[in-house]
């Protein structure tokens, strides 16, 4: 289960950036995961609440947004989300397009809370 691995790397990135500042609270993470990152994000929200539970950031939100895969034609430069597998462009019928999303895993933001006032970092 490879969640794991990565909902413990997003909470080094969260104590990284809280070390930088003291007395700071983080209220909140997002990530983006594409469809064929290979990431369960049911998974990947559990890992992240059994690793938080019963610490100081099990309060600690996580936002998980799920990234369609999306191509680009190289004939006619039109942007599609990829349905199916189906890698035809639906504009011209081309079979040579570029993938330009769907496999990312993206630390995208952090909230948190410095001397009663809630600040967005990374975002």
């Amino acid at each position: 289960m490879h969640e794991l691995g990565i909902a413990n790397s997003i909470l080094e990135g969260v104590a990284a950036e809280l070390r930088r500042r003291p007395g700071a609270r983080a209220t909140k993470v997002g990530v983006r995961i594409g469809e064929l990152a290979g990431v369960d994000p049911d998974a990947l929200r559990f890992a992240f609440e059994a690793l938080t539970v019963d610490t100081s950031q099990s309060a600690l939100v996580l936002d998980v947004e799920y990234v369609a895969s999306r191509s680009r034609c190289r004939e006619c430069c039109h942007e599609f989300e990829v349905q199916n597998y189906e890698l035809l462009c639906p504009a011209c019928g081309c079979l040579a397009t570029d993938r330009i999303s769907g496999d990312e895993i993206e630390f995208m933001y952090l909230e948190i809370e410095e001397h009663a006032e809630a600040n967005s970092v990374f975002g």
